[in-house]
């Protein structure tokens, strides 16, 4: 077995606590390089990483002169097309956190640069790798909940603002607020567990009530990118919608970073012909109109079933494997284009007021 060259771009908050991680748990991977524009990231990352690692401000000159087997880019959402196109290009696979472009152009160069460089790309869906998502998953397969015809799914928020002020609330370096950030992960795994329907319509109402509230972080996750006092504001921080498919199937959505809620939850639930289910990370119930049975993946088993149960681990290493030419790819960039086509008639439909048809 060879060993791949990984080179990393961006060393936030996402890099450290689930890239790296699951890096280290991918079998024959050398680090070779890492790259940042605020080299002040570098002593920590490097303290994270075995070897030597190179250190870079420009990616570019990282990947010309490094010429790494892949690149992973864990940078603001406004970059990852940009940079992933320049790797498919320069002849590397690349491993991109979500979600996959700021628009629906920048996904189709993605697209087009993949085709052409013969490498592969994988967007970051770490949702479908938790162990209770590929239960539920063969169960679903295995016909045993009948025809799934509708759904509702969430991820909302107390109180969690990444970075406020920085770029996650700055719509032209992240896309949007909670329905890009956070709504990525729950419509795809809803529509994963559904089978992959194509969204045809969507409708969408999005809210930013929470930008002058000084009261705005009591989650973890508001501790990812790097806040601004006097920073931009300019996106939702709550978006409420609902998905048409083509088979007829329709889902629910609703996604907030700040909302007057007693807790922060993300769930996805399905109605089956025959049974339903209600997902929470390690833990889904399964409803046939009896009492609801109730299967929680406890963390020890989830490790020992599934490398180590973190969810972004078990994404990577199936991606280490899909380059390896050992396992078919679970994600493919035709459904990262579905993806930031409903999250953009989503935004125009609340502009407009109107329901947006999807080609």
């Amino acid at each position: 077995m060879s060993t791949l060259k990984v080179a990393i771009v961006g060393l936030g908050g996402i890099c450290k606590s689930a890239h790296i991680p699951g890096w280290k748990s991918a079998k024959e991977i050398e680090f070779v390089a890492i790259c940042d524009i605020n080299p002040q990231k570098f002593g920590a990352v490097l303290g994270m990483l075995p070897g030597s690692p190179r250190t870079y401000i420009d990616y570019k000159e990282m990947i010309d002169k490094e010429k790494p087997d892949i690149v992973d880019i864990c940078t603001p959402n406004y970059l990852h097309s940009e940079i992933a196109v320049y790797a498919l290009n320069a002849g590397c696979n690349v491993l991109c956190e979500k979600p996959d472009a700021v628009s629906v152009q920048a996904v189709m160069a993605m697209a087009e640069a993949e085709k052409k460089s013969g490498k592969h790309l994988m967007v970051i869906r770490n949702n479908r790798w938790h162990f209770s998502s590929q239960e539920l998953k063969k169960r679903i397969m295995s016909g045993e909940f009948g025809e799934i015809y509708a759904g509702r799914c969430g991820w909302i928020r107390s109180r969690g603002i990444p970075g406020k002020g920085g770029w996650f609330t700055t719509k032209a370096q992240s896309g949007g607020g909670p329905l890009i950030d956070l709504g990525v992960h729950m419509i795809d795994l809803a529509v994963y567990l559904m089978g992959n329907p194509k969204a045809v319509a969507v409708s969408g109402a999005t809210y930013s009530k929470f930008a002058d509230n000084t009261d705005s972080s009591n989650s973890v996750h508001s501790a990812f990118g790097e806040a601004k006092a006097d920073g931009i504001y300019d996106v939702e921080d709550l978006a409420m919608g609902y998905i048409k498919f083509d088979n007829g199937a329709s889902l629910q959505i609703e996604f907030s970073w700040a909302s007057n809620i007693p807790r922060e939850t993300n769930f996805v639930e399905l109605r089956g012909t025959k049974k339903g289910a209600y997902w929470d990370h390690c833990t889904y119930a399964v409803y046939d109109g009896s009492r609801p049975k109730k299967w929680k993946i406890l963390c020890d088993r989830a490790r020992q079933l599934s490398r180590n149960g973190r969810s972004h681990t078990n994404n990577i290493c199936h991606f280490v494997d899909v380059v390896r030419g050992v396992a078919e790819p679970d994600y493919k960039i035709e459904q990262g284009i579905n993806m930031i086509k409903i999250l953009m008639a989503i935004y125009e439909s609340a502009e407009t007021g109107k329901e947006v048809r999807l080609d």
